[in-house]
């Protein structure tokens, strides 16, 4: 009897599924293992009227491929070829999704193509994306920074980054990542004992059990985030606007310092940084312009009612001293002059009420570096001095120019406050009132709160910190913040709310526009 090839494998096949051999079906469970797998999720990123970027991350070589609707059923579905998921790129991808005029929810799916199997793809991994108005309407963001910090990675069986699932029940419309997206420079013990005489146990990756100095180090630190379940569900639900501060490369880095820290073999922090900065950039929905490839500081409007200006205050600025010359030089920078130029121009040029400056630094608290300071203040409270002056400058420009409805937030210090500055209090005077609000951390120890540097007149008008005498809380302890803001689209009335990790309302500061001739 002749038997055709497709009649003996079915025979064979039958066979081994009778013989109950885990080889039943040899061709079916290759081709299995051949298929790509989307690894770390999806997410969306500066997000504007008419486009969006989209990004995930394959395990294997493969290429990207999107759908998208303006439908969770994707009727009439639009299918878009990305980039190829490769070794030299971390195996992550990201495509600048265009042509989104009048689209009010993006909804869209990602799927990895194998580049050497015809036929081979991964399941998708669905996303949605709230695109940013262009008339008014309500609009809801969340802010915070700080996460996987001071010894406190994921811990399974406490729920993980749960502070990720509040955010997401708040259904914001974007988040921004106010910096510290990772510690690269905190290797995780796989056991703490906690006050309490409980263990936090951390999930432990290779990446995370040493400093990150090589670029497959620092993308490890970013990967080892998204196996957090909070996170990657957050990451698919809200748009994120990211930006970095040193964490992600050494604590109170800066450019041209040399590392004295036995737990380095690379030293030279400038090249560690331009690899912390290729490894963030790959691994965060961040559009990077041809011209300027590796800028951070950028600008969002959100409709007639809101824009956001991010700030970059570490690629920059000048070493860290004592922070008290008198005189503008390299070592007073900030900002750089570039960036200065460009937030003042933009600032100018928004026809936005409100104008969102997101700063991973704050300005008036005290953040030491050692006998030097990290941040802007200088603990002295006279005239700006060392970095003050560029912040004095820009706040005098502000008034000088008729910029109303300034707030700015931050993260940084690991507790949630919010100041009031006014030049009635201050030893600088030339420039309108205006708010600050911290939130943070996100998952990362508790510390604070800081002492507040009066040339600005900052004043203490809210903050929940650890008890006295306390520090590096861990995440189960409560002390975990986010801030949430809710613009009106009809009264244009901004409300910003500092929240815990449980979606308690702490403190709440409504703000009502200035309107340009009052």
């Amino acid at each position: 009897m002749s038997l055709s090839r497709r009649q003996l494998l079915k025979l064979g096949v039958q066979g081994s599924v009778v013989a109950g051999s885990v080889t039943a079906a040899p061709s079916i469970v290759l081709a299995e293992s051949r298929r790509p797998s989307v690894v770390g999720g999806v997410m969306s990123g500066d997000p504007l009227a008419d486009r969006v970027m989209l990004w995930s991350r394959a395990d294997r070589p493969a290429r990207m491929w999107i759908e998208w609707a303006d439908n969770p059923a994707f009727r009439n579905a639009t299918r878009l070829r990305g980039p190829d998921a490769l070794p030299a790129n971390g195996m992550a991808t990201k495509l600048d999704v265009t042509r989104l005029e009048n689209v009010d929810e993006l909804h869209y799916r990602v799927r990895f193509a194998s580049l050497d199997d015809r036929g081979a793809e991964s399941e998708p991994v669905i996303g949605r994306c709230r695109m940013p108005p262009t008339t008014r309407r309500d609009v809801r963001f969340v802010w915070s920074g700080d996460t996987a910090g001071q010894g406190w990675g994921i811990d399974e069986s406490r729920g993980g980054m749960s502070i990720y699932a509040t955010m997401s029940g708040q259904q914001p419309d974007f988040f921004i990542h106010s910096g510290d997206t990772v510690y690269a420079d905190g290797p995780l013990e796989e056991t703490v004992a906690l006050d309490d005489g409980s263990t936090w146990r951390n999930r432990l990756t290779p990446a995370k059990v040493k400093v990150a100095e090589t670029l497959d180090e620092f993308r490890g630190q970013h990967a080892y985030n998204l196996l957090d379940d909070n996170l990657r569900r957050f990451n698919a639900d809200v748009p994120m606007l990211a930006q970095w501060d040193d964490h992600e490369t050494t604590n109170n880095w800066y450019p041209g310092e040399i590392l004295e820290d036995e737990r380095y073999s690379e030293t030279q922090v400038s090249l560690l940084a331009a690899r912390a900065k290729r490894a963030f950039l790959e691994f965060m929905p961040l559009r990077q312009m041809p011209s300027s490839p590796d800028r951070i500081y950028r600008r969002f409007p959100y409709g007639p009612g809101l824009e956001v200006f991010m700030l970059d205050m570490r690629s920059y600025r000048g070493r860290n001293t004592t922070n008290r010359q008198t005189s503008a030089s390299d070592e007073t920078e900030f900002l750089g002059q570039n960036q200065f130029d460009w937030l003042l121009a933009s600032l100018r040029n928004s026809r936005a009420t409100w104008k969102v400056i997101a700063s991973d630094m704050p300005i008036g608290l005290v953040v030491s570096d050692g006998d030097n300071f990290e941040a802007i203040a200088n603990a002295e409270g006279g005239e700006p001095a060392g970095r003050e002056m560029q912040i004095a400058r820009l706040l005098k420009a502000i008034r000088d120019e008729g910029i109303h409805n300034v707030v700015w937030l931050t993260a940084d210090v690991h507790y949630t406050a919010a100041h009031h500055y006014s030049p009635e209090r201050a030893s600088f005077k030339e420039f309108e009132p205006f708010w600050e609000f911290v939130s943070g951390p996100l998952h990362a120890g508790t510390f604070g709160p800081g002492e507040l540097d009066s040339t600005f007149g900052p004043e203490v008008v809210y903050q929940k910190a650890p008890p006295e005498g306390q520090s590096n809380l861990p995440p189960s302890a409560g002390y975990q913040f986010f801030g949430q803001v809710d613009l009106d689209g009809d009264s244009d009335d901004l409300t910003v709310t500092l929240m815990d990790t449980a979606g308690q309302a702490l403190y709440s500061k409504t703000l009502s526009p200035r309107s340009a001739t009052s």
